[in-house]
């Protein structure tokens, strides 16, 4: 008799289930993450992580809870077998682009993505040599359920520069302040003049105590259309517009960055 009801009912049961908003199955937002910055709020809930060319993957989730000065990076202890990488991996963090990257509990870089956007995935290297795709699979991504504010809109655009306004190119090589905040130094950088074969080196003077930074590790700079590009030492960039004195990094995403240039 009940076998014969839930039979009967199962159709309806099903056919309810399917007829939910969208909003019902997104399911509650990560804890934490109504108070995380927008720039790491897009980047919070699961992903599947997988060996580029290979079936192995494992659900991974990016969380808001600090650990340290980067955030909770958890997952189930079945991934250490499926993916060995994720052994050491402890936290996660953005990078200098505004990558999500991987750090093992000394702050030590596991896993870094250098391409991609939270709705595409992501492509990223891991310190075994070894190619990673980060990818939301059937997991609901947080920016499609927090509207994002005016301003953190437009500071993803990026800043319209007149190269007739911007500073010379020979007033650039010298010594610079890496800034997070405003008049807050956390490391010095070196900006030299081009070499004879062409390359504008860059290297920071003395340590850097900012992780982020010393992940980036800019080797090199460039300067072109009144935008200075510090590049990292695995090649990607990072642009920054001049306004009011010192040195922006644009677009406003991720983490930010101020560079001020030292008198002489």
């Amino acid at each position: 008799m009940e076998k014969g009801l839930i039979r009967r009912l199962l159709p309806l049961l099903i056919l309810a289930a399917g007829s939910l908003p969208a909003a019902a199955q997104t399911g509650p937002l990560p804890r934490g993450a109504d108070k995380a910055p927008d720039a790491i709020r897009r980047w919070l809930g699961a992903w599947e992580l997988a060996l580029a060319g290979e079936s192995r993957s494992c659900t991974i989730t990016l969380g808001a809870e600090p650990a340290g000065n980067r955030r909770q990076l958890r997952f189930p202890a079945t991934c250490r077998r499926a993916l060995p990488i994720l052994d050491t991996a402890a936290s996660w963090t953005l990078n200098g682009s505004g990558q999500p990257q991987f750090m093992d509990a000394g702050g030590k870089e596991v896993v870094a993505f250098q391409s991609g956007s939270p709705e595409t995935g992501l492509d990223g290297k891991g310190s075994d040599g070894k190619a990673y795709k980060l990818s939301s699979g059937a997991h609901p991504r947080i920016a499609s359920q927090v509207a994002q504010s005016p301003a953190a809109t437009a500071a993803q655009r990026i800043t319209p520069v007149d190269p007739a306004t911007a500073p010379a190119p020979a007033s650039l090589p010298g010594r610079y302040v890496l800034m997070r905040q405003q008049n807050r130094e956390a490391c010095r950088l070196l900006l030299s003049p081009a070499a004879a074969d062409g390359r504008q080196p860059a290297a920071f003077e003395g340590m850097c105590p900012d992780t982020g930074l010393t992940i980036f590790d800019p080797v090199a700079w460039r300067y072109a259309g009144g935008r200075l590009t510090l590049v990292a030492r695995r090649g990607h960039g990072t642009d920054l517009v001049f306004e009011n004195g010192q040195w922006r990094k644009d677009p406003a995403v991720g983490a930010p960055l101020l560079m001020r240039k030292l008198a002489p």
